[in-house]
């Protein structure tokens, strides 16, 4: 591999633009290549971000042997085919969250990446940020003792629009695929294992997608998740983990979190401000370039048999509510 790493950027959207935008705080990351459905999307991007190579196909964009790794940011029900595309090519994927619609999908894609030895990675980028990393610090060396009960919320009001991502059905719409991801990956880190057993409910909308559910997660000792996710209702945005010695408040905007407050009985507060730089999002490219210049196919802080056990969640929750996507 070159010293530095070589991204290709597949599809055009917000997302990739935010992307493209983080790579900037990386000195060894370069854009050299961006992938669209048209030359027209992938001209504009390029010049926005200043890419050289600007591709009006995926094909083209994964079969480019100058790009490293590629970052994956088409609508959920794509990720399937993009990921499976670039790792028979041989590229190294970084694929945005969700990462696919349903487990079936990420089992298949997981397996071609192991055959194949080619790296790939979830991009869960609040795993990756430095406050994240402080609450699981905190949590493994037992500043709250062992964790008994967390309460996670993430939810915002959106404008209601049927073709729009959050509420189009064939485009995996929902609030728990787009959002509710973030509180299943927390719950997943905070207790480092998959629940036993899962109650939920959603409301769905018009179009049929859940615009806000609430989840129960049941652990082997007891241990309690309440989750919730809404794209019609604005909520704190705010995760609480308790355990017998104490708790900690992960403030508002959880997912992209710069503030901790660790309470513990009798004690005084203790308040952590750990800002991140950039807007957060080369956290995770960065681990993405450690692991290919140390040969893993696998990121030991995002596996992704953890991945599979977050989408296998994910699927328990939809089918308690009874949500199927036309591609299912």
């Amino acid at each position: 591999m070159a010293e530095k790493t070589r991204w290709g950027i597949l599809s055009t959207g917000s997302i990739a633009g935010i992307f493209a935008t983080g790579l900037k705080e990386l000195p060894d990351a370069e854009i050299v290549a961006v992938g669209s459905r048209s030359q027209d999307s992938a001209d504009a991007f390029g010049a926005r971000f200043n890419i050289p190579r600007r591709y009006a196909s995926y094909e083209d964009l994964a079969n480019d042997p100058e790009v490293d790794a590629i970052y994956i940011g088409t609508p959920h029900p794509m990720h399937k085919d993009s990921a499976l595309l670039c790792l028979n090519a041989g590229k190294a994927v970084l694929c945005e969250k969700p990462f696919m619609l349903n487990a079936g999908e990420t089992r298949t894609v997981i397996q071609t990446a192991r055959e194949r030895g080619v790296f790939l990675m979830e991009a869960m980028w609040t795993r990756f940020i430095p406050a994240t990393t402080k609450v699981r610090e905190l949590i493994a060396s037992g500043a709250i003792g062992d964790v008994r009960l967390m309460t996670v919320d993430f939810g915002f009001r959106a404008t209601f629009d049927p073709k729009h991502r959050l509420f189009a059905p064939e485009l995996g719409g929902g609030s728990l695929l787009d959002i509710g991801v973030y509180d299943l990956a927390l719950a997943s880190l905070v207790f480092g294992r998959a629940p036993i057993h899962v109650v939920a409910d959603a409301d769905k909308g018009a179009t049929g997608v859940d615009e806000q559910m609430a989840a129960i997660l049941r652990y082997d000792d007891g241990a309690l998740a309440v989750l919730t996710s809404a794209v019609r209702t604005d909520t704190p945005q705010e995760a609480v983990i308790n355990g017998t010695h104490g708790r900690i408040r992960i403030h508002s905007q959880f997912w992209r979190p710069t503030r901790l407050t660790v309470t513990i009985p009798n004690e005084p507060e203790r308040v952590y401000d750990i800002p991140y730089a950039g807007n957060g999002y080369h956290y995770e490219a960065a681990e993405v370039a450690r692991c290919l210049r140390e040969g893993l196919t696998e990121s030991p802080t995002m596996p992704l048999d953890e991945t599979l056990a977050i989408m296998e969640t994910m699927d328990t929750i939809r089918a308690a509510f009874g949500l199927v996507y036309p591609r299912e």
